[in-house]
């Protein structure tokens, strides 16, 4: 469905010659595609090959039957065409045309777009899937309220991904103090996903949006990941974790102890003390690369291991030599002081 209403986004081609047809007052049926599977249910009509305009969709939409374009909505292939789908698939619409779309929407899967005359409105058509096209306006209203609200999630992940730093400094981590940081990060993900979701329709008039939402997206998800390495539990991959975060339903997204359990451990104690074992806070320190932070932790296993550890052991980790072993006591100290000063001011 993201692939098709980027085709009809604000500003591209398809969507201009829709704009037209309703303004027209008239109705049309376009099918986007011209696969073999599609012309096998065709009948009459006449083949055209041309290239897409708008103007020649508002045109050829004055006769009654559909319109057949390719995938890409580059070229019309097919005009006054009538559709016979299988009558047996089933249908939520009443109107004819309507009707028709949603039937061959479903049994071939591809989009297929229906503009009504009488309630001037574009819907289109993908498997079981059927979306109202809204105004520009509207979306744009839409889009800048979901902005407004993940702003105010973003804040208050970052509150708490401060905290959870000051209590991994001072070793008072508890699994409530993770959950609650995934708990948020995940919210903002979902409200991302579905901003994301206007800007497709959006299309060209979207760019703005686009901008602040990949500023307020930037570094979430990489984070995200680098706590789940920090405390999953032994043998479970994090990537895997993620996966089951991101499939929990909204009711278990609030439990705390249901969010807990996709680190794989077996304590369902909130309150019970967990230890990180330092990536995203080697991660906060320039100049560190990932295989060399990956290696610094295998040495030492904890992050309270990794602070207490001097310059001289520093050093005899794989590639980390002299310099990069002050630049780790250093950086550390400067993550120490930084995060107390914030948990306590």
């Amino acid at each position: 469905m993201d692939d098709v209403l980027a085709l009809l986004a604000p500003g591209q081609p398809l969507r201009d010659g829709l704009n037209r047809v309703l303004h027209a007052k008239r109705g049309a049926l376009v099918v986007v595609g011209d696969s073999a599977s599609v012309l096998s249910i065709c009948s009459g009509g006449f083949l055209l090959d041309a290239e897409f305009s708008p103007q020649r969709l508002a045109e050829l939409a004055k006769m009654d039957g559909a319109i057949i374009v390719t995938g890409d909505a580059a070229r019309i292939a097919r005009a006054n065409v009538h559709l016979v789908p299988d009558p047996s698939v089933h249908t939520t619409e009443t109107g004819t045309r309507h009707r028709t779309a949603e039937r061959v929407a479903r049994s071939l899967d591809i989009p297929v777009v229906s503009v009504s005359a009488a309630m001037s409105i574009v819907t289109v058509y993908r498997g079981d899937s059927r979306q109202v096209l809204q105004p520009t306006t509207s979306l744009m209203d839409r889009a800048d309220q979901a902005l407004r609200t993940l702003s105010r999630f973003k804040d208050r992940l970052e509150l708490v991904t401060s905290n959870l730093s000051s209590l991994e400094v001072e070793d008072m981590v508890t699994l409530r103090d993770i959950a609650e940081v995934l708990q948020r990060a995940e919210l903002v993900a979902r409200l991302a996903t579905d901003v994301s979701g206007y800007l497709v329709e959006l299309g060209a008039d979207g760019r703005m949006f686009r901008l602040q939402l990949h500023e307020l997206m930037d570094g979430v998800e990489h984070d995200r990941g680098l706590l789940l390495r920090d405390y999953v539990a032994p043998g479970v991959d994090p990537e895997r974790a993620s996966t089951d975060l991101a499939e929990l339903s909204s009711a278990d997204l609030s439990d705390l102890r249901r969010v807990a359990r996709v680190l794989g451990g077996e304590s369902a104690d909130l309150d019970a003390a967990v230890e990180p074992r330092g990536y995203r806070m080697l991660k906060r320190i320039t100049g560190l690369s990932d295989q060399i932070v990956g290696r610094v932790v295998a040495r030492f296993a904890t992050l309270q291991k990794i602070m207490r550890a001097t310059a001289g052991d520093l050093e005899e980790v794989d590639g980390v030599g002299r310099s990069r072993a002050r630049v780790l006591k250093d950086g550390l100290a400067r993550l120490t002081e930084t995060s107390i000063l914030e948990r306590y001011s």
